[in-house]
């Protein structure tokens, strides 16, 4: 392969002691863009990544109407640019002409590796000869997915696959009957832009800044999905009405839902701030003390299934940059990342368990301090650039 430069060694890389490859990389995602979906957000921080790491990036998305970078920046919270195509795509067709025309474009582009979402373009991209790397959040669907997977896990092609964790693909090597070969596979979490998190005023600052009620908070940022564990929070809030709850986030008809309810159960220590832009969402998350992810057993996304075995939260790395106390479901994916040093473990769906736990950190200062210490220290390792970097380290050397 000819590579479009030779291997430098970056400022932004060389803190995390990889060497980076400058080349031209076409990212392929099938994303809504803008929107609020995860799926979107977690595109554009990879892409952004691999652009601070030194390569040539462009994007291309389904759609036919563009949005002004200011917009997608502020939106995202993204400071490094990269330019970005929409390409018509028949809903009806199940995104087959949408990767067929994107790969069409890539190479029209020179492009010198494809970095996709989409199974269909990553399959396509190896028959073309490109070196192609996938990322997989979750088990292929439908009657043709299991079959594209194994079709791409099997080509003899370049190619890197990228789960989000190790569950995830010893999910997908039982299930589809095969084993990725040494070097094909590379665990690579969601990750955290953790420059944003860095000078962040405390909890009592960073709530006079947005205009929030003074006191003990325990936030959550997200969506109000089913299987968040919105019923557990709700539960808290009514168990500790001296403590405020901040939710961040949520579609419209799901913040109205909730507002609703929350009403009609005399709760009035929680506020519903509904869709905040990703580049305040530090701010938001500074200003708790107490961050939760009571997931359920059972997590819907934003295109349906169950992801509770095999999830990596973006969430979960922006708390731990925070600094908060983070109390979570007990998920055995979680522990992938967490541990009982940075994080009080509580069972999922068990609204008194919860309240017991967090009964206990509310009159603990102290043990808040020492898990967001902890937690500081080990989302170090999880930046997106650095991500980035492991990504693609030693796959086109050859």
């Amino acid at each position: 392969m000819n590579c479009k430069g030779q291997i430098w060694l970056f400022g932004s890389s060389s803190q995390f002691g990889h060497k980076a490859i400058v080349m031209k990389i076409a990212c392929i995602s099938a994303s809504t863009v803008p929107s609020g979906t995860a799926n979107s957000i977690q595109a554009m921080k990879v892409c952004q990544s691999l652009a601070q790491v030194g390569n040539e990036v462009r994007l291309w998305l389904p759609g036919s109407r563009a949005a002004p970078w200011a917009a997608l920046a502020e939106q995202y919270g993204l400071e490094t640019s990269f330019p970005i195509d929409w390409l018509p795509a028949n809903p009806r067709l199940r995104r087959y002409d949408f990767a067929w025309n994107a790969l069409r474009a890539a190479r029209a582009w020179k492009a010198e590796a494809v970095y996709t979402w989409v199974p269909q373009a990553g399959l396509l991209a190896l028959w073309a000869g490109l070196p192609m790397l996938l990322e997989l959040h979750d088990r292929p669907t439908g009657r043709i997915g299991p079959w594209l997977f194994r079709q791409i896990a099997r080509h003899p092609g370049k190619k890197r696959l990228l789960f989000i964790t190790q569950a995830l693909q010893r999910t997908l090597e039982r299930e589809q009957g095969l084993r990725i070969r040494p070097g094909e596979a590379v665990i690579a979490p969601d990750g955290v832009d953790l420059e944003r998190y860095t000078g962040l005023p405390d909890a009592a600052q960073a709530r006079r800044q947005l205009g929030l009620a003074q006191g003990l908070t325990a936030g959550y940022t997200g969506h109000l999905y089913p299987g968040r564990g919105m019923d557990v929070l709700v539960s808290l809030a009514q168990a500790f009405p001296e403590v405020k709850f901040l939710w961040v986030g949520g579609r419209p008809n799901d913040v109205v839902q909730w507002r609703t309810r929350a009403a009609q159960m005399g709760i009035t220590n929680l506020t519903l701030t509904g869709f905040v832009p990703n580049r305040r969402i530090p701010l938001y998350q500074a200003a708790a003390e107490i961050l939760l992810m009571p997931y359920e057993i059972s997590v819907s996304v934003s295109g349906g299934g169950n992801t509770a075995d095999i999830c990596s939260p973006m969430k979960m790395f922006e708390y731990m940059a925070a600094g908060g106390a983070i109390l979570s479901s007990d998920l055995p994916v979680l522990h992938e990342v967490l541990n009982p040093t940075c994080a009080i473990f509580c069972p999922p769906q068990d609204a008194s368990a919860w309240i017991e736990a967090f009964r206990q950190v509310t009159q603990d200062p102290a043990q808040r301090a020492r898990l967001g210490t902890a937690a500081r220290a080990a989302v170090q390792g999880y930046a997106w650039r650095q991500r980035a970097q492991k990504s693609l380290q030693h796959l086109f050397l050859e």
